[in-house]
């Protein structure tokens, strides 16, 4: 069996179809997107009808829950300066786009095969806005998961890729399609991104269990472009990114 993991897609479709582009060469049995799909991005309204397309089972992340509930943004950690992109991702969005982000789960189980019990979810089963980092001290984890007996973990939120052994288990990130951070996030700090999308291959064949956590380039300058082209209020902050890699 293999699955895709995704995550953190904020609305660069430009990104996301370079991501099933690689996908549809790796015969994929499932995609799983773990949240975070459409804000901040030029592109929401197809990155939803991608998503559909790849009938991916879908974890609710904390913009999903800031789209659907605005007012309540703050709560949800999203940044004041992103409030102005928020509203700007809702008013492009249909009444069929918004049924769709209700259906997202808050988690997703699964069994393989061989009987390794996987965990998905976006920042941790507990919250949508807790960040599992490779320096997440051990009592953390033990209070995150508590009551979960997955071996595998995997989640987004981060926007940093992660393989972490504890003890018995894994813990995984599979990165950010749309905004791979080059360094974890801090208060008060915006970040600047990575000129590649991010994502996982969870793969059990036989005895055999593998992560493949993949980095797939794609055209930052045609996703300026669009950026250019648009009202997003962010797009200044988009044009500022990928300068020193180009």
């Amino acid at each position: 069996m293999r699955i895709a993991f995704i995550s953190d897609i904020h609305g660069n479709f430009t990104a996301l179809k370079a991501v099933r582009a690689d996908i549809e060469k790796q015969h994929i049995d499932q995609v799983i997107c773990l949240g975070d799909t459409v804000t901040l991005g030029p592109q929401p309204r197809e990155v939803l009808d991608t998503l559909r397309e790849l009938k991916s089972i879908n974890i609710f992340g904390n913009h999903e829950a800031a789209l659907l509930e605005p007012e309540k943004a703050a709560e949800y950690e999203i940044t004041d300066y992103l409030i102005p992109d928020l509203y700007w991702g809702r008013e492009r969005l249909a009444q069929e786009d918004f049924d769709f982000l209700h259906s997202f789960q808050p988690t997703h189980e699964l069994v393989f095969p061989n009987g390794v019990q996987l965990l998905a979810f976006h920042g941790s089963p507990r919250s949508t806005t807790e960040l599992i980092l490779a320096t997440t001290p051990p009592e953390t984890l033990d209070e995150a998961f508590k009551g979960h007996q997955a071996s595998v973990l995997i989640g987004g939120h981060s926007h940093i890729q992660m393989h972490r052994r504890y003890g018995s288990r894994l813990f995984l990130n599979s990165g950010s399609v749309g905004n791979a951070f080059t360094h974890a996030y801090s208060p008060g700090k915006a970040p600047s991104l990575l000129p590649w999308a991010e994502y996982a291959i969870l793969d059990q064949s036989g005895d055999l269990f593998s992560v493949d956590l993949r980095r797939v380039y794609f055209d930052t300058a045609a996703l300026l472009e669009i950026v250019k082209k648009s009202d997003l209020p962010g797009a200044a902050w988009w044009l500022r990114q990928y300068q020193e890699h180009t």
